[in-house]
Formats: C-alpha cells, sequence, structure tokens
C-alpha cells in the first residue's frame, strides 16, 4: 500500500474560493469517487500558512496512475482544474510507505 501526501500553496485568501470551487463544480464528489480511499484533507494553522494537504492511500503505484488518469478524463474535473488553477502558487506531491508499526495496514487500501 501506498499513501500520496498532495501538498498546496495558495494565494493568501484564496483557500474558502478554492473550496467553494471544489464543492460547487462536483470536484469534491468525483475525486472522492474515483480515487478511492481519502486519507485525511487537511488546513495548515501553524508553520506554512495557506496550505492545504490531502493524503490518498492506493494498493500500488499502477492503481494510482491508472485512477487519476480516469481522473484527468473526466469534463467537471477540467472544469474545476480551469478554476482552481490560478488560486495555486505551489503544488508538491510525495508517495508515502507505512512503516511496519502504521495504523494502515501495509498491502491494504480501503475502497481501492
Amino acid at each position: 500500500m501506498i499513501v500520496e501526501q498532495r501538498t498546496y500553496d495558495f494565494y493568501p485568501g484564496k483557500i474558502p474560493v478554492f473550496f467553494k470551487v471544489y464543492e460547487d463544480t462536483g470536484a469534491r464528489d468525483l475525486q472522492t469517487r474515483i480515487l478511492g480511499h481519502m486519507v485525511g484533507y487537511f488546513v495548515s494553522e501553524l508553520g506554512a500558512l495557506n496550505q492545504t494537504v490531502h493524503m490518498w492511500a492506493y494498493s500500488s503505484l499502477d492503481e494510482r496512475a491508472a485512477r487519476r488518469a480516469t481522473l484527468m478524463q473526466e469534463p467537471v474535473w477540467q472544469e474545476f482544474l480551469s478554476q482552481a488553477a490560478p488560486l495555486i502558487l505551489r503544488q508538491e506531491s510525495k508517495i508515502l510507505l507505512p512503516a511496519p508499526f502504521s495504523p494502515i495496514p501495509v498491502g491494504h487500501a480501503d475502497n481501492a
């Protein structure tokens, strides 16, 4: 099992705008349905501000690639990206592997 951690830095004051676009376009529901297991979605409070971090669990890198390719083909997602991209200053993606003692069992991703 892998977890992808996606971190987005937004222009100051733009996270509420982003969340509205994410909901209003239907992108949140679409992303959750296609990508499967959302581990969590967070907003920074201390440290680097104007930042969201979200994590998604997959059984493998191949599954991640297939699910993300499917998402990118969706017109709803394309419309969302056209509205959301101008709000984003920077993005980063990390692939995380669970430690042997992680509460997320190795080799398991719910809804995957």
